[in-house]
């Protein structure tokens, strides 16, 4: 007899319909598994025999057939073990399921028979609602993460006596949470505030108007003049997320098993790897591609701390998802396209001993040394940095003066109103979140700029020597700076502090 039951796979961070059919007909003892599977889709032979026999059904001494399709898509993981062992229990008329045809899926087998939990639920529960099923049968470990999506039905399930009964018509609950209620619940409250950091206000004013349009931005200045704390800090003022924005990137955290407690994301994401990292940790990859560093990055933060000490190709290779918000990797078994829209937040000293025209220290480094050092950034990576903004050392006066700064909250409520100008201009715009993501065809949309701006402009372009680009991300600076002043239009003072951040460093 012949059995199709419906599962789901993983296509980068989508999830892609998966039809399990199982055939069970007279013949040697044997099974066959078909249709591009890994080693751990294959080793769903075991599980699935031993978690059929130890949930007391009978298994089929017979010829099993069971192909995956589409066959061209690699089948990767454990997902597959529950609707291959509900398959063979149909086809073997060991069990008559109602209302298979819009029902999907997944989950992976204990040898006792319970369903454990897997990774990508959120993207396989959203991909059953897109291609219109009524009902998912998922994890019961998983259920806070497939239960934030409405319109389908989101059953957790612990093991395979109850998927059977609840197959067979038995009545069965669904799970559903308010994913604003998983959101609140989950707030941040160590991240360092800026009422914390004494004195830098230029700093904090360019971390401001990077978190604001989800600018790039580089800090330089000498060793503890506070560089990584105000990168710390800067996690303090990132704006809130929309609910897309939650899921695009819970979808990325998913399918890498890295949402906290099985919950969505909570808050942007704040990257900070250490400068040894490898290229493909940095970009993601591997045999079977999966997101790195830039992607789990995405709609938030990549912290590089002491820049120039990364490999110079790691550092090229973030040229790409910094131009076009993506990546794309290519591999013998696929090739797959990851989200990587982030803000790069990078700090590093001016030299290598760190106190190149400092005035309090003598720097001991040769003028080819200084170039040597600065060098490691190339002109390219340099030019897709927005923000290069100068973090001199603290005065004694600044660290003994009374009162404290202006805090996280306050600032992050601008921030927050700059982001909501954003989200009602960027409304009909698919994929347009923020100021930084603008491309050439945006720009003559909404970064229009008056006539003495032009003339300023074309003044600095000459000057300057800049290229297309410098002159694209000024004016992208700009429209954020605009925003914050809650400026419909950009006028000379936005343009020029977005020039005074294009400086090069000394």
């Amino acid at each position: 007899m012949l059995a199709q039951i419906y599962s789901c796979g993983l296509n980068g961070v989508d999830g892609v319909v998966v039809t399990v059919e199982i055939d069970v007909t007279s013949g040697n003892p044997n099974f066959f598994l078909v249709g591009l599977p890994d080693m751990g889709v294959k080793e769903s032979k075991e599980r699935v025999y031993s978690a059929i026999n130890n949930a007391s059904f009978p298994y089929p001494m017979k010829r099993i057939t069971v192909n995956l399709a589409p066959a061209n898509l690699k089948k990767e993981g454990t997902a597959y073990d529950l609707p291959i062992a509900v398959g063979i229990l149909i086809a073997s008329e060991n069990m008559y399921p109602t209302n298979l045809e819009k029902t999907m899926m997944v989950g992976e087998l204990s040898l006792n028979g319970d369903v454990k939990g897997i990774n990508g639920i959120l993207p396989m529960v959203l991909a059953a609602k897109d291609q219109g099923f009524d009902r998912i049968l998922i994890p019961d470990a998983n259920k806070k993460e497939g239960g934030v999506v409405s319109g389908i039905e989101v059953i957790p399930v612990a093991n395979l006596v109850e998927v059977v009964e609840l197959l067979q018509g038995n009545p069965y609950e669904t799970y559903t949470l308010d994913p604003q209620e998983q959101m609140n619940a989950q707030k941040d409250t160590s991240r360092v505030d800026f009422s914390e950091i004494k004195g830098q206000d230029n700093a904090k004013r360019a971390l401001e108007i990077a978190a604001a349009g989800s600018h790039n931005l580089l800090m330089h200045g000498p060793p503890g003049s506070g560089k990584t704390m105000l990168a710390k800090a800067f996690a303090s003022i990132l704006p809130d997320m929309t609910l897309d924005e939650v899921l695009e990137v819970s979808k990325i955290y998913s399918i890498s098993g890295l949402l906290p407690d099985g919950h969505i994301m909570s808050g942007r994401p704040f990257r900070s790897p250490h400068h040894t990292i490898s290229n493909v940790s940095l970009i993601g990859g591997g045999q079977y591609p999966k997101p790195g560093e830039v992607s789990l990055a995405h709609l938030g933060v990549l912290y590089l701390d002491e820049l120039p000490e990364f490999q110079r190709s790691a550092l090229e290779v973030l040229r790409q998802p910094m131009e076009d918000g993506s990546v794309t990797i290519s591999r013998v078994h696929a090739t797959v396209t990851f989200p990587a829209s982030f803000s790069l937040i990078a700090s590093m000293n001016p030299c290598p001993c760190g106190y190149h025209q400092d005035p309090h220290h003598e720097c001991t480094c040769t003028q080819k040394d200084i170039q040597r050092y600065q060098s490691k950034i190339s002109g390219p990576l340099m030019d897709r940095i927005d923000i290069r903004v100068g973090v001199p050392a603290t005065t004694y006066h600044e660290l003994e003066r009374s009162g404290e700064g202006e805090s996280s909250e306050r600032v992050k409520k601008r921030v927050n109103q700059a982001r909501q100008i954003q989200n009602r201009r960027f409304a009909k715009e698919k994929g347009l979140y923020f100021n930084s993501q603008l491309t050439p065809k945006h720009l003559k949309k909404y970064c229009v700029l008056g006539k003495n701006e032009k003339t300023m402009m074309e003044t600095y372009y000459n000057k300057m020597k800049l290229s297309a680009r410098g002159y694209h991300r000024i004016l992208k600076l700009s429209r954020t700076i605009a925003d914050l002043d809650g400026s419909e239009k950009i006028e000379t003072k936005h343009l020029l502090e977005a020039v005074q951040y294009r400086t090069e460093i000394d």
